[in-house]
């Protein structure tokens, strides 16, 4: 089997499990992945525990698996955000699905190039935002491949509500000839969505308290 041949397994794979539970739109929760868990008797932990001291050796991993006598256990980095953290239950799921012969992945920046670890990523990436829906949304906004912008993708995350990080979406829009390899590096995502469509309510809300607390000093 080639690279490309194992990538489009995972991507088909990805495709079916969505729809075996129901999954129609880019909005997936990580409810709707715990549901899938569930189904598979999973056991999901975050981790490091709360009141654990610092440990050098995980501090850049963002998940693990591990499948034993005692049954599959994913476990996730709690630093994480929500957008990343559910992409990270997705790309473990993928390894309990497909590599749970090796009983124990970890999962961090030092692998992440590894064949195992990009067929992971691509099955996430099409778990919460197929190929598909992708490409009409960017093709019917007017995006041309090689031509997409940070712009284009916060308005396709908007309009689809998609639940998908912006890292897996950079990465989707390369991996489809959407915009040239490193061409939306570095960009500030959470400033530029707020320049283009304005600081969410919860968001004021939050700064407005923060300046109350500040001028009750």
């Amino acid at each position: 089997m080639t690279l490309n041949e194992y990538y489009e397994e995972m991507k088909e794979l990805a495709r079916r499990i969505r729809g075996e539970y129901g999954l129609t739109t880019p909005q997936v929760r990580k409810s709707d992945i715990r549901r899938i868990y569930k189904a598979y008797n999973i056991k999901c932990d975050l981790w490091p525990p709360k009141d654990a001291p610092p440990t050098a050796k995980f501090k850049k991993l963002r998940g693990a698996f591990f499948y034993d006598e005692c049954g599959a256990t994913i476990m996730v980095n709690r630093s994480l955000p929500e957008a990343p953290a559910l992409f990270t239950m997705c790309h473990e799921f993928k390894h309990y699905l497909v590599d749970r012969n090796l009983k124990s992945l970890l999962c961090g920046e030092y692998n992440q190039n590894e064949e195992i670890e990009v067929g992971a990523e691509i099955f996430a990436a099409e778990m919460l935002f197929p190929d598909e829906n992708f490409i009409d949304g960017l093709v019917q906004m007017g995006v041309k491949k090689g031509e997409c912008t940070p712009e284009d993708l916060v308005r396709l995350k908007r309009v689809t509500q998609a639940t998908i990080s912006y890292a897996g979406m950079v990465k989707k829009a390369e991996f489809l000839d959407f915009a040239p390899y490193g061409s939306l590096n570095n960009v500030k995502w959470t400033k530029l969505e707020e320049q283009m469509y304005g600081v969410p309510v919860h968001k004021q809300f939050q700064r407005q308290r923060k300046q109350a607390k500040e001028l009750s000093w």
